[in-house]
């Protein structure tokens, strides 16, 4: 208890503190190690995942999973995407996801590819007003125009995707640090999804302005989960 995050995790569990940031000084899975130890995940949750949400010029987008599972399966994948949507709810927006991979629509056939696509259906057959599509790449994405060419049948044809799930960590960690670089955007998060209780952890080094957003977001977090 003297090392300062499980101390911080017991303020949380024992109703002292409403939400914890932590995560500024040191790499994430130290970080995240006591948070499921004495936190633990919500009810029916069997993994947590994260989200970042992206602040750029064509609106927000979320990026899922950025920070913890190296390689979910097809029904991991469609749990973090059904976890994705609360949090982007949560912003009083409306979910529209795609599955992104590098193929499109069993165009090339390979084990991610195809686990893509599975995680579509699972979420298609579970939340039937779901918006959400896949396998898909990411140019098509988010372009609604392009869809309604080339895949008119797809619901992402209607309107362009605002979240985009990745097939393993490598491609979701990648993605979100160099939108943030290139495209020099805001980023919120990773957000920490499928917590019992009001979790958040920091990208080692962050800016000012992202705890600011961070500490926001961990304060409407705190007042929906109680």
């Amino acid at each position: 208890m003297r090392e300062r995050n499980y101390f911080a995790a017991m303020m949380v569990n024992e109703g002292d503190a409403d939400a914890l940031i932590s995560g500024y000084s040191r790499n994430y899975p130290t970080v995240v190690k006591p948070m499921l130890e004495l936190i633990g995940m919500a009810n029916g949750v069997s993994k947590v995942a994260t989200t970042n949400l992206m602040m750029t010029k064509r609106g927000p987008l979320f990026l899922s999973d950025t920070s913890i599972n190296i390689d979910p399966d097809a029904k991991s994948l469609a749990k973090i995407t059904q976890m994705t949507s609360n949090v982007i709810k949560m912003f009083g927006l409306k979910p529209v996801l795609a599955m992104v991979s590098y193929s499109n629509f069993g165009s090339t056939r390979t084990k991610d590819s195809q686990k893509m696509a599975k995680a579509a259906a699972i979420l298609k057959e579970e939340n039937p007003n779901l918006v959400v599509d896949g396998e898909i790449q990411g140019d098509f994405a988010l372009d609604a125009e392009k869809m309604q060419r080339i895949f008119p049948f797809s619901p992402l044809a209607e309107e362009s995707a605002n979240t985009l799930i990745f097939p393993n960590l490598n491609a979701g960690n990648m993605a979100y640090k160099l939108i943030q670089e290139i495209a020099e955007v805001d980023s919120i998060g990773p957000v920490l999804v499928g917590m019992k209780k009001p979790v958040h952890i920091l990208q080692l080094g962050c800016t000012v302005r992202e705890i600011i957003n961070m500490v926001t977001l961990s304060v409407v977090d705190a007042q929906i989960k109680r």
